[in-house]
């Protein structure tokens, strides 16, 4: 017999090279990020504002001066620390 398959009389189960290496693809989970996601920050904005954008899909803009159209869960990201920094700020003059 010649070929890479051979069956005996005997034995009906057919032999095949096994390949040497393998391949194997893993599912890429890195999530998609859009235009303006690079910074993966959640800003501070006025509710009211936040609440239009959702339903409308118009721009806000955040304390720190970055304007973008919301659309995804802002808890998944921290908080904006220059974003933070003035909303402490105001805050304590509020209180003074």
């Amino acid at each position: 017999m010649t070929g890479t398959a051979s069956i005996s009389a005997t034995d009906t189960t057919e032999h095949r090279p096994i390949p040497a290496t393998t391949t194997v693809t893993e599912p890429d989970i890195r999530p998609v990020t859009d235009d303006g996601d690079h910074d993966r920050f959640a800003h501070y904005t006025r509710r009211a504002d936040a609440n239009r954008a959702y339903v409308e899909g118009t721009p806000v803009r955040a304390l720190c001066g970055k304007v973008w159209v919301p659309s995804r869960d802002p808890s998944r990201y921290p908080v904006c620390p220059e974003c933070a920094k003035i909303r402490e700020r105001l805050r304590k003059r509020a209180f003074n």
